[in-house]
């Protein structure tokens, strides 16, 4: 899944993929279709975090095969002397044994960021999974992490349901945000439309003369 992402900074906007799971096929296969950027759920411990830049890279520093196809053509002629450097990788947090390794997870050199999923992290602390009126455990848990990603010179990213939330996140520090997803947003315009139509067409007022 694509996701669309807002970054506070002046770096151009790259292609950033969210990766169905830790699992290096999917997250070489990314790299290959030209992703700058991978969010890696289930990371939640250091060696599951070694392991996804050990993926996410080439040899020397890591492990991930060559085959830059669309990369190669997206990324140009010196993308595989570039690629260990320019990729961006960010574990998700978003389980309660996260949250026990976090500073352990936050200390993988070649780590670039952390990325919140509130509705999983909501369910592991054993509240409500919605995305941004979170229950006050997951708040606390929130600003727990992004204090940490901090500390450890990382960018800290979350998702969001509505631009209101994600802008409170952004003024809190957040450096990534993103906003309720594709689907979501092509359901919401298209009632929007269909309500419109239902409601027929405007009537014209039928005053005297």
């Amino acid at each position: 899944m694509v996701t669309m992402l807002q970054a506070i900074s002046t770096t151009p906007t790259v292609p950033i993929v969210r990766v169905p799971w830790l699992e290096p096929g999917i997250i070489m296969k990314s790299l290959d279709a030209g992703a700058y950027g991978l969010i890696c759920p289930m990371v939640n411990t250091r060696e599951d975090a070694q392991k996804f830049v050990a993926w996410t890279s080439y040899a020397p520093k890591g492990t991930r095969s060559f085959g830059p196809i669309r990369a190669l053509l997206y990324g140009g002629a010196d993308y595989p002397q570039q690629a260990n450097s320019t990729i961006v990788r960010f574990a998700m947090i978003e389980t309660a044994q996260a949250l026990d390794n976090l500073d352990a997870i936050m200390s993988v050199e070649g780590l670039d960021a952390v990325y919140i999923g509130p509705s999983d992290l909501s369910l592991a602390l054993g509240c409500r999974p919605v995305f941004d009126d979170v229950d006050p455990p997951v708040v606390q848990a929130i600003d727990h992490i992004l204090e940490r990603a901090t500390a450890h010179g990382l960018k800290a990213g979350v998702h969001n349901g509505i631009a209101e939330g994600a802008l409170a996140r952004i003024a809190k520090g957040f450096r990534f945000v993103t906003v309720s997803s594709d689907a979501r947003l092509m359901a919401a315009g298209s009632q929007q439309v269909l309500a419109k139509m239902r409601a027929g067409p405007a009537k014209s007022g039928s005053g005297s003369y």
